[in-house]
């Protein structure tokens, strides 16, 4: 199904055409004065430097070939020759109409469906999700779904670190506590036990405790790093509770991640990637990609057009170990065998651009990837306190992440057990739902490259532009909707909505016509805040409409009345799949 935009971009074209332009200056946007017009072409502008003639005149001629246009209600040439453009109600309903009975309310799909894989998880095993986690895991989901939906086979790995020197240290400190354990003696041969010897609080505990000792005690580092390289050359012992590390830690992020409403169709490792390393050396070796420098396997990643230093792309250490930019690498080797994705993109803290632009330099220059793979990094900015820093508890630590999740709810609570009426548990439930919504629609309704303040109060407000503000407008219509179908109506088959009766319904149907060009441009820009300005829009057009217009009123003949609620319902409905989109969901009440 067409866009409007697209529909009358035709139109415009075509009168262009007729009065002997070019057509392509019909081409027709949005206005970006909606006091005075819906629509604007002003491609009579452009037209005048060409046929050498005044723009005005050249709108006026378009203009008069378009008087009878049945899409149009009204158009006209404004000095110094802009063309206004205001739509017809007739064709507003009309179109509404058929997005009412459009899947996914028309919107055109991808043309060309592509396979991604979208990186953008990145915890560390043996260590708890904290608030840095959280933006990645937010606005991946949320372009996953967008990807999705466009016809995309999209793809989510959460990608743990599970293979480095923490894992090492982890160790370390738990042979400097527990030196008994089975696991450190090395003339035991039998099977190590199927329970982990610790849970995920302890484990939890140890690694923090462990890197805080490295730093005061070199040789407590240097068993580490040995424990490590031992870990992963097979040592039985290292290889046991590296493994009860990797099940207590997914049981737990599991946990937490279904609390965010996140999910991952890949739950790979750092780990999976080794077994394509030496292969991958041996490769960049022999056909003259790498050389050594100062001991160093690297790759020139450097070119001429660069106005900054870049350094080369390490591939191995001077003692042949490896490390993130190794195994990185030799992730996408592992993608590109067992998915062939046309498109990968990793989503982190965009300090790391650096290291993407080099790793997708040193992947194509050594025809790792097809010539025509999209290698995409996309990078977010802080989530910061009000004193404009990084995120901090209150004595200046780093906040879990499950920590901020019961903040907010909580929150919520307090302010839905001070406002209404319902018994706790169903309070606890509507909180969890709003108390998400909070949390991602303030932190989506930003855009993802640019650093905010997390804000409370402002977040979990029930008024403006919020994610709690979005929830309670679905659930007004529903009630609206429960209370007209309580009375016994129904709404025929035949039923359609009528031409727009006042400023706010016709305001109203505009925003709606919007979906598509909304989620093409969120699609187009990988933009989630795109979604959000929209449904905030809808929801605050929406209750210009409610508060002007008796919706269940016996005033009402029976044809308006179904007009009404059948355009209330479709405002429902794009309104849940947009939050659905933004991976959270609207309780029954508030």
């Amino acid at each position: 199904m067409k866009k409007i935009v697209e529909l009358i971009s035709e139109d415009l074209k075509q009168a262009f055409a007729l009065k002997g332009y070019d057509e392509k200056y019909g081409a027709v946007t949005v206005s970006n004065r909606p006091d005075l017009c819906q629509y604007q072409c002003n491609g009579a502008m452009a037209a005048a430097k060409v046929y050498k003639k005044a723009p005005i005149m050249i709108a006026q001629e378009v203009v008069s070939a378009l008087q009878e246009n049945s899409k149009i209600k009204n158009i006209v040439a404004i000095m110094p020759g802009f063309i206004n453009i205001n739509l017809s109600d007739e064709f507003l309903a009309t179109y509404i109409n058929s997005m009412r009975e459009e899947k996914d309310f028309g919107c055109e799909k991808e043309a060309a469906p592509k396979k991604v894989i979208i990186d953008y998880g990145g915890p560390n095993i043996a260590k708890p999700l904290h608030v840095g986690h959280m933006r990645s895991a937010i606005i991946g989901e949320s372009l996953k779904r967008i990807l999705k939906f466009m016809g995309n086979d999209a793809i989510g790995d959460v990608h743990l670190g599970d293979w480095g020197t923490p894992m090492g240290l982890v160790i370390a400190e738990l042979k400097r506590r527990k030196p008994d354990m089975i696991y450190f003696d090395e003339s035991f041969s039998g099977e190590y036990p199927t329970e982990a010897p610790f849970t995920i609080s302890e484990l939890e505990d140890i690694y923090p405790t462990a890197s805080a000792y490295s730093k005061e005690n070199p040789a407590f580092l240097e068993e580490a790093k040995r424990i490590t390289y031992l870990m992963q050359n097979g040592h039985r012992g290292y290889m046991a509770l590296w493994k009860h590390m990797q099940e207590v830690s997914v049981t737990d992020l599991k946990k937490i991640y279904d609390n965010l409403n996140v999910s991952f169709e890949l739950w790979k490792m750092e780990s999976d990637a080794q077994p394509y390393v030496t292969d991958m050396v041996e490769y960049l070796k022999s056909n003259n990609y790498a050389r050594i420098s100062d001991g160093a396997l690297v790759v020139d990643v450097k070119e001429e057009t660069d106005t900054k230093e870049i350094p080369p792309f390490m591939i191995l250490k001077s003692d042949g170990a490896t490390l993130y930019s190794t195994t990185d690498l030799a992730t996408i080797v592992e993608r590109v065998k067992l998915f062939d994705p046309d498109h990968m993109i990793y989503i982190t803290d965009k300090r790391q651009e650096l290291h993407f632009e080099r790793l997708f330099r040193c992947a194509k220059k050594t025809k790792l990837v097809k010539e025509d793979t999209n290698l995409q990094f996309i990078g977010f900015g802080t989530m910061n306190g009000k004193d404009g820093k990084p995120f901090k508890t209150r004595d200046g630590g780093v906040l879990r992440l499950e920590h901020l999740i019961k903040m907010v709810t909580d929150e919520v609570y307090r302010k839905v057990m001070e406002n209404r009426s319902m018994d706790e548990e169903e309070a606890r439930q509507v909180a969890s739902k709003v108390g998400l919504a909070a949390l991602k629609y303030g932190d989506l309704s930003n855009q993802a490259a640019k650093d905010y303040v997390f804000d409370l109060e402002r977040f979990t407000s029930f008024e403006g532009n919020t994610g709690p503000y979005i929830l309670y407008t679905i659930v007004r219509i529903k009630s609206i909707l429960d209370k007209f179908y309580d009375t016994g109506k129904a709404i025929s088959n035949d039923s359609d909505i009528l031409p727009a009766a006042s400023g706010v319904e016709r305001e109203l149907m505009l925003q709606i016509t919007r979906f598509s060009d909304m989620i093409h441009l969120a699609y187009e820009e990988q933009a989630p805040h795109r979604i959000c300005q929209y449904i905030y829009d809808l929801a605050d057009k929406f209750s210009s409409f409610y508060h002007d217009t008796k919706i269940i009123s016996e005033e009402n003949s029976e044809e308006r009345q179904a007009s009404l609620i059948l355009m209330i319902t479709l405002v429902q409905d794009i309104l849940l799949t947009c939050i659905d989109l933004l991976a959270f969901e609207a309780p029954d009440r508030m």
